[in-house]
């Protein structure tokens, strides 16, 4: 199962989808698209340690992860 981590102010939301699934490739990529479009940074994780900031949807990657745009107090 591939996963989209979602940082908040909460701690984190996790979506699963499996990525052999056509329907849920395509919600993992609305999702992204949606995260992206409202601001969030998405970083795919490509070794222990390593990660990768991504621009666009990448349906074979295990990992990806979604920041919130940080905002001054």
């Amino acid at each position: 199962m591939a996963k989209q981590i979602v940082m908040d102010t909460t701690g984190d939301t996790r979506h699963e989808f499996d990525p052999t699934d056509a329907a849920a490739v395509a919600e993992a990529s609305t999702r992204f698209n949606e995260l992206t479009g409202a601001g969030y940074t998405a970083a795919v994780r490509r070794d222990v340690g390593a990660s990768e900031l991504v621009r666009n949807f990448d349906p074979t990657a295990d990992e990806t992860v979604f920041f919130p745009r940080l905002r001054a107090g």
